[in-house]
């Protein structure tokens, strides 16, 4: 198979070049596992010297997690009450992180920022501020009620990537979501049931 960069014209835009990088990243990342995705075997998939990778990205933490910002996208906050709007975000996190390598790439970095500050404070600032500060926009809630809401989502999907190397199934997604918005309950006006019901 050819490479993906060989056909690039000089002088392309770094986004261009970003776009392979994040490619590769995810499918090196699904083929070999986290552990194995080194910084070199990405470039190589990528087409790319592995300076030009160096040079975005200082380590192999700060590229997973601008990989997973490209990946994930903005949050699409969809739904015509909190209960909904809830139950749509929570599905397209479990989605995403059923997508090849992405739930793969999102374990492997949590689990690397235990033992790293400097890595805990990116996933913080760059992955996680963007979509907790949307969030309590969207759903008029305290930054410790958004942060909790996170933590209960993102940790169960994580889990069970991590427990059978598999996305969570439907009707499991279908609980979680049901367990959360009881937890967020006294901020729906009943409409809590009637989304269940929906669903």
């Amino acid at each position: 198979m050819a490479s993906p960069t060989s056909a690039r014209p000089p002088g392309r835009p770094r986004a261009g070049v970003n776009d392979v990088v994040f490619a590769a990243t995810l499918s090196t990342v699904h083929e070999l596992g986290y552990a194995r995705a080194t910084v070199e075997r990405i470039a190589a998939a990528a087409g790319v010297a592995k300076s030009t990778v160096y040079r975005r990205w200082p380590t192999k933490g700060a590229l997973i997690v601008d990989c997973l910002l490209d990946a994930f996208g903005p949050a699409p906050l969809d739904g015509a009450d909190r209960a909904e709007l809830m139950s749509s975000t929570i599905r397209w996190i479990a989605a995403k992180i059923g997508e090849p390598g992405v739930g793969d790439a999102f374990a492997g970095v949590f689990s690397d920022a235990v033992s790293d500050p400097a890595l805990r404070e990116i996933l913080s600032t760059r992955l996680q501020d963007p979509y907790r500060l949307a969030l309590q926009d969207a759903l008029g809630e305290p930054e410790n009620r958004v942060l909790f809401f996170i933590d209960v989502v993102v940790g169960v999907l994580l889990h069970r990537m991590g427990m059978t190397g598999a996305p969570m199934a439907d009707a499991d997604v279908d609980a979680l979501v049901a367990m959360v918005l009881a937890h967020f309950a006294d901020g729906v006006d009943g409409e809590v049931a009637e989304v269940a019901d929906r669903d």
